[in-house]
């Protein structure tokens, strides 16, 4: 016996999945920006402790200014 889906059901289905691809793609690119900015930090330090760059990059995760640099 073959389902036959409710109109509105097959709809909000569809919204689900483009809803649930689209937080996966913003939060793909929000590691990635992360990564190098953290990259960043890293390379052109100015901080000569390791557990002030680790201050760093973890304001910089949470979204606060860097005052640090």
């Amino acid at each position: 016996m073959q389902w036959v889906q409710d109109p509105s059901q097959s709809k909000l289905d569809n919204l689900n999945s483009v809803r649930r691809e689209v937080s996966r793609h913003f939060r793909n690119r929000k590691k990635a920006y992360l990564r190098a900015k953290i990259e960043e930090l890293e390379t052109k330090c100015k901080i000569p402790n390791i557990r002030d760059l680790y201050r760093a990059s973890m304001t910089l995760r949470r979204g606060k200014s860097l005052d640090v640099i």
